[in-house]
């Protein structure tokens, strides 16, 4: 694996985290919470290792230019755009919503784990839009 395999890697890591977030909001609803422990514990662990490696990807190659013009690029942005502002917010939250759980404050846990799970969920899915568009759907003319 080199590192331009990274964002394919990085897609992978959201899809993963996003299948996780929805199997656990499924256990605890069903109230299985040590599934659900377990379930949310491979989702921060899926986003963690997407962290490092996205972090690691553009401290060697820079950001990758969305190069299509039209209505395409409008949609391409706005997703980029609020997928960006919503993982720099959610990422305090996560580590938040997960400390309250760790230390068993479980009724402020679950309060702030309704906006957390949410945001988590889109930022997920959006990185996988992104990456998409970027490289698969839309790729740019070198």
């Amino acid at each position: 694996m080199s590192t331009t395999d990274l964002p394919a890697l990085n897609a992978t890591l959201n899809a993963i985290s996003a299948v996780l977030l929805l199997c656990g909001l499924w256990a605890i609803r069903g109230g299985r919470k040590a599934l659900h422990r377990k379930f949310m514990i491979g989702a921060l662990a899926a986003s963690a290792i997407f962290l490092v490696t996205y972090l690691w990807y553009h401290a060697l190659h820079g950001s990758t230019l969305f190069l299509r013009e039209g209505p395409v690029r409008v949609v391409y942005f706005a997703i980029l755009i609020s997928h960006i502002i919503l993982a720099a917010i959610n990422l305090p939250l996560v580590v938040l919503t997960a400390y309250r759980a760790f230390i068993g404050d479980f009724e402020r846990h679950k309060k702030i784990a309704r906006v957390t799970w949410v945001m988590w969920m889109y930022v997920s899915v959006t990185g996988v839009l992104v990456y998409l568009m970027l490289y698969r759907w839309f790729p740019g003319k070198a």
